[in-house]
């Protein structure tokens, strides 16, 4: 039989447990408990599951794990692998209840993510209620610094809840728009707390909402249309090449909550792409300035979605070379508003052997009371699916 229960908050030791210990045949916990006994294991977590996982049904076993067995708990993941009477549970005190209780905040206000370990932010819940929790490792608030830049000082408020439960535990407002949090030693347990102190704007944005330079901005219509043909997901990676305006990515953002890379090489419009990113909130968004073309390397990681909206011949040249760079099952999709630009892009699709399809787009709009024709260019776009083969 195995008992699995949270110590709660506070040093690594049983002080706080609910039940009688004496009874177990065998204690398990991870090494930086400091308790210790003939009948305590101290274990990793891949030994402590082996170990659980061979003498469950011949030991009576406890495992003691911190905080809340329930609240991103190595627990869960051993007790869903044993039959469910074999397996009983006592919580305990979680950092997120321990931390909210002090600050008198409601769990529906309240989303939570986890980078202890993880670099990627789950994009879903970051910023998307008026709270955001975050379990914290030693990189976590230079990567929640990294992610955020974009945002003012006066958009988010910062509180760490550092070494909750024991008797020096700090629960305060930090800046991490300076270094001045490096007073923690951020090798102890500690939590972050975001309050949003900003309205998201509309997912659908209008174009003058966007800082362009003399309108160049992938249209309403048109932006819609390129974003539903990308087939986009939340947390997937977007690359926004030749950016413009930014507006693709930024309502790629807003609508389906994909990280972005964007390109772009015009000096005026990466200033224009750095005011809309902050007007619009935009978070874990990179911007590489220069040619396309020479910065595709920097970055590490492949997308899993590629928009083409400009860069020129230099660009053009390069699509096989983005085509490989797309993750398995990806797809990458080519805005040309001349047929000279088409012409060239299909003759490098064709000689690197890449399969696609073509389709045009005429639009009409018509504006003001007296309803007059505002034709917009033809728009050629070229889709490229990346097989799974």
């Amino acid at each position: 039989m195995l008992t699995i229960a949270g110590n709660g908050m506070g040093d690594y030791n049983f002080d706080n447990l609910n039940i009688p210990i004496d009874k177990f045949d065998k204690i398990v916990c991870d090494k930086n408990f400091i308790e210790s006994g003939d009948n305590i294991l101290k274990l990793s977590f891949k030994e402590a599951k082996e170990y659980i996982l061979e003498n469950y049904n011949k030991e009576d076993i406890l495992y003691v794990v911190t905080g809340s067995p329930l609240f991103y708990s190595a627990g869960i993941l051993i007790a869903k692998k044993l039959p469910h009477d074999q397996v009983k549970i006592i919580n305990n005190t979680s950092s997120k209840s321990y931390l909210l209780e002090k600050l008198f905040i409601s769990e529906t206000e309240v989303e939570t993510i986890s980078l202890h370990g993880r670099k990627r932010i789950d994009l879903t819940k970051f910023l998307t209620n008026s709270y955001t929790f975050i379990l914290c490792d030693i990189f976590t608030i230079d990567r929640v610094k990294e992610a955020t830049k974009y945002l003012t000082p006066k958009d988010i408020e910062v509180t760490i809840g550092y070494k909750l439960g024991y008797k020096d535990e700090v629960i305060e407002q930090i800046n991490i728009c300076d270094y001045s949090y490096r007073a923690f030693d951020l090798t102890q347990p500690f939590v972050l707390l975001i309050k949003r102190l900003f309205t998201p704007k509309p997912v659908i944005s209008l174009d003058s909402e966007f800082q362009t330079e003399r309108g160049m901005i992938t249209k309403q219509y048109k932006r819609h249309l390129s974003l539903q043909n990308l087939y986009l997901e939340p947390n997937m990676t977007l690359w926004d090449v030749g950016a413009g305006s930014g507006s693709c990515a930024i309502e790629a953002y807003k609508r389906y909550q994909v990280k972005t890379v964007l390109f772009e090489k015009q000096e005026q419009r990466n200033e224009f792409i750095k005011k809309n990113l902050t007007s619009h909130y935009v978070c874990d968004t990179e911007l590489f300035e220069g040619n396309a073309e020479e910065l595709f390397e920097r970055v590490e990681a492949n997308p899993e979605r590629i928009f083409v909206g400009g860069g020129g011949a230099k660009v053009i040249a390069r699509l096989p070379y983005l085509y490989d760079r797309l993750s398995s099952d990806g797809v990458m999709l080519i805005n040309a508003i001349t047929l000279k630009n088409l012409t060239q892009m299909i003759s490098v699709l064709n000689e690197a052997n890449i399969e696609y399809k073509v389709i045009s787009l005429s639009l009409t709009t018509y504006k003001g009371k007296l309803d007059l024709i505002e034709p917009e260019r033809q728009l050629f776009q070229i889709k490229v699916l990346k097989s799974l083969v």
